[in-house]
């Protein structure tokens, strides 16, 4: 029990002390012994601190490694959710811009309805004005259509169609009766002095 526990503590140390003191064959060798053993548990000493500045190094630079990934994990997402944003607005820009054109387009339409809608009712106003105006003169005298002072007071005439004329005619023709067309008669008014003398 004993020699396992010195082989597992000092076998390593006092194997390698013993044969470094055979082969320098010191003056005093248990004083050069003891001073080889505390150099090399100071040896042991910094290389454990050295393995476990070497683990905490290893573990920083995977701790530095797994934060810049996530860093730029974070920056591929800011930059993919500030496209999402930049595309939104985009759409809503273009749903903007879609509604007030055709708010526009239905303005417009209704502007030109409305315009139609008067002009249709302009024209409808001013053919019943004229022919009001046509209706209510024809049964007028002149004195009544006229505002003037001293206008005549004249009665209405009808006016006879030209074949009217001509059928009248052929009937007093037929009957036996020459009869001019008024654009026809003969002046048969007093004669003037100078017919007899010329005659």
């Amino acid at each position: 029990m004993e020699s396992a526990y010195l082989q597992k503590n000092l076998g390593t140390c006092l194997t390698q002390g013993l044969a470094e003191v055979a082969r320098m064959r010191p003056v005093d060798p248990i004083e050069y012994l003891a001073l080889w053993i505390y150099k090399y548990k100071k040896n042991v000493t910094m290389e454990q601190q050295r393995q476990e500045e070497m683990a905490q190094l290893e573990r920083e630079r995977e701790l530095a490694v797994m934060e810049q990934e996530m860093m730029e994990r974070l920056k591929a997402e800011e930059l993919l959710f500030q496209q999402q944003q930049l595309a939104f607005q985009l759409e809503l820009e273009m749903q903007e811009k879609e509604r007030q054109r055709i708010e526009e387009l239905q303005r417009a339409q209704e502007q030109f309805e409305k315009e139609l809608r008067m002009s249709v009712e302009n024209t409808a106003k001013g053919e019943d004005i004229s022919h009001g105006e046509d209706g209510a003169d024809s049964g007028r005298t002149l004195a009544e259509i006229s505002d003037r002072y001293g206008a005549p007071n004249l009665s209405r005439v009808e006016e006879l169609d030209e074949p009217m004329l001509s059928d009248r005619h052929a009937v007093l023709v037929n009957q036996g009766l020459s009869v001019r067309p008024p654009s026809q008669r003969m002046y048969q008014g007093p004669r003037p002095w100078y017919s007899d003398t010329m005659s």
